[in-house]
């Protein structure tokens, strides 16, 4: 099969890489369109040590499967794979079991390749009036939606720092939920898209920033937690959602002792915030309250994989998916 493969920060195009072997209780799904996040790029950059194929938004059709029911069902793939642990670690499993594999991030083959594996009992089947271009944001949306599970955002004048791929998902979720959302960003260019979503907008260095409840950091670099904190009320919270391979320069604490004693003093809670719940995105995706088609920039075949993470990793850049040799974009049945 043909694959895009990480091996020592460099990114590789193989045309017949093997194909997986679904294991028992696995299904051999077959991808059709995948989608390039932050987290990806930062794994090219050395954000985690892993060897394989990366990728973990997609949407595929069930080809192979020990329960027959499953057999050409488009479907999605939750990431955490803890299959031997059932819940015995006592914590919130699969996401944060100690002995968990990742799907193209840890131990486990991921989506940028025509198959991908994964146990039965992480999938999730796509409606038929969910496009294949929604259901592939499922992932990262279901990580927009995990915010609503940790902070009661209604009412709440939120802040949320990165207008790119992830935070215009978060902005949309939570005005869903009942947040009043301003969209901060860097340039004019990346705030045209929050104000035609309907968003106010602010530029992260105005002189006049208001204060906020709720400040969420969807940067994908340092500088958003420190301008987190400089945004966040007293007794404020902030949600951080970025992942990034340290540089030099990349370290949010480094003579960052005063913003320390800002949080200590202002009694600021900081809550990290990873996966969510594919359900509750699939809904959103169904509802069709959550516009996904403005945030693609580009879709290559993953033969232009390599290109297609440059492009990816320029500045201001949103969503750039795969699409596999085999794949064929599934249209949304009418209503």
């Amino acid at each position: 099969m043909e694959a895009l493969y990480l091996a020592d920060k460099e990114l590789t195009y193989r045309r017949e890489h093997p194909a997986p072997e679904p294991a028992e209780g696995e299904a051999l799904v077959r991808v059709l369109l995948a989608g390039i996040c932050s987290t990806d790029l930062e794994l090219v950059r050395g954000y985690y040590p892993f060897e394989g194929i990366i990728g973990h938004e997609f949407v595929g059709v069930v080809e192979v499967c020990e329960e027959a029911d499953w057999i050409g069902r488009r479907v999605v793939g939750t990431i955490n794979l803890s299959p031997e642990c059932q819940g015995k670690c006592g914590r919130r499993c699969p996401e944060h079991c100690p002995d968990r594999k990742v799907l193209g991030i840890s131990e486990k083959d991921g989506a940028f390749a025509e198959f991908v594996t994964l146990p039965i009992s992480n999938l999730l089947a796509v409606p038929d009036d969910v496009s294949d271009e929604q259901a592939v944001f499922t992932e990262p949306l279901a990580a927009a939606v995990r915010i609503t599970e940790q902070v009661n955002v209604s009412g709440l004048e939120t802040a949320v720092i990165g207008p790119g791929r992830l935070g215009l998902l978060v902005a949309q979720v939570l005005r869903q939920f009942g947040a009043e959302v301003t969209v901060i960003g860097r340039s004019g260019l990346s705030l045209e898209l929050p104000k035609d979503l309907g968003f106010a907008t602010k530029f992260n260095d105005s002189p006049s920033l208001p204060m906020f409840d709720l400040v969420v950091e969807a940067t994908a670099n340092a500088d958003g937690l420190r301008l987190a904190v400089d945004l966040i009320r007293p007794m404020g919270t902030i949600i951080l959602k970025s992942t990034y391979a340290e540089t030099a320069d990349s370290n949010p604490f480094a003579n960052f002792a005063s913003v320390l004693s800002t949080i200590v003093v202002n009694e600021i809670k900081l809550i990290g915030s990873r996966c969510g719940p594919f359900e509750a995105a699939l809904e959103l995706l169904k509802q069709n309250v959550i516009q996904v088609a403005p945030l693609i920039e580009a879709t290559y075949p993953l033969s232009d994989g390599v290109e297609a993470f440059d492009h990816a990793a320029q500045p201001g850049v949103r969503k750039v998916l795969l699409k596999t040799s085999g794949g064929s974009v599934f249209q949304a049945q009418a209503a």
